[in-house]
């Protein structure tokens, strides 16, 4: 029997090798693309932002209401908590007849809330039907990425486990160093250096993959420590692709490791396992392991 993946994923830091927004421009390409920006958020910050959004419209109309006295029949004058519950009502639709619009600012109020209500349920529902309908890969990233001898020859190592119960056909993992490096007239430029894989694709990725780079006198990785690399705030960034085949639909994840996630002269603690009829299962309890092994020339 096979053990279910943990859960638990590590999220990798944003590359370097993208561009970082600060200030008011990251604020302005969130809302020039609004609905990308909800589409990708998490299930928490999606639910808080909409709950903060729906009550803060409501606090808007129950202020527009207030505006004219009395113009809510059966609420109060004055009274800002009958003026935002009828603000619910009316925006949801529900009207229990206890509240009723008296004036007619009341009913062009009414008018326009329905219309924003009705348009809101519809974005809304179109938003979460996206999200679910939306194939994503749930893939596991080794904590480190280490430098060790491979068939004699050091590389660099690290794996990755598909956390989801289907599997990931055709899959392509595409292995980048992005660091800075000096140009013949002294200016300092952000390169990008693909790194090439023993396997870089597999016909079905379903439990776990070990990518292997061999630092050859041709690789970019050739004769660096981990000193020169923090030293170019050097960055290894992982992209993998595939299809998933519940869905049919390409699925990507990414991860990234910094000059501290490198590790030399160190190996993966194996995960294969026997159980005592002999059948053999992947223990991913002890996916992030590591053993030390015999210094190697960092």
């Amino acid at each position: 029997m096979v053990p279910r993946v943990p859960r638990r994923i590590d999220r990798a830091p944003l590359s370097d090798a993208q561009p970082r927004d600060e200030g008011s421009g990251a604020h302005g390409r969130y809302l020039g693309d609004l609905y990308h920006f909800l589409l990708v958020s998490s299930w928490s910050r999606l639910l808080t932002l909409l709950g903060l959004l729906y009550v803060g419209s409501n606090c808007l109309f129950a202020i527009a209401y207030l505006v004219a006295d009395n113009s809510i029949q059966g609420g109060r004058p004055g009274s800002f908590a009958d003026a935002f519950f009828f603000s619910v009502q009316t925006m949801a639709t529900i009207g229990y007849g206890s509240l009723l619009p008296r004036t007619l600012w009341a009913n062009i109020l009414v008018t326009i809330e329905s219309l924003v209500g009705l348009l809101g349920l519809a974005v809304l529902t179109g938003l979460i039907f996206a999200k679910f309908s939306r194939p994503t890969a749930r893939v596991l990233f080794s904590r480190v990425a280490l430098v060790a001898p491979w068939e004699g020859v050091p590389s660099l190592i690290f794996r990755m486990a598909n956390e989801r119960g289907n599997q990931i056909v055709e899959a392509h993992v595409h292995v980048v160093l992005a660091r800075n490096e000096t140009t013949a007239e002294g200016e300092v430029f952000r390169r990008l250096h693909d790194l090439n894989l023993v396997r870089d694709q597999t016909a079905l990725f379903a439990f776990s993959w070990t990518a292997i780079h061999p630092i050859g006198d041709a690789s970019p990785l050739h004769e660096a420590t981990q000193a020169l690399l923090a030293e170019s705030e050097a960055e290894i960034i992982v992209s993998l692709t595939g299809l998933d085949e519940s869905f049919s639909e390409i699925v990507h994840a990414r991860h990234s490791y910094r000059a501290g996630d490198i590790i030399w002269g160190a190996r993966f603690a194996d995960v294969l396992s026997r159980l005592p009829d002999g059948r053999p299962y992947i223990d991913y309890t002890r996916f992030h392991e590591i053993v030390r092994i015999a210094a190697s020339g960092n």
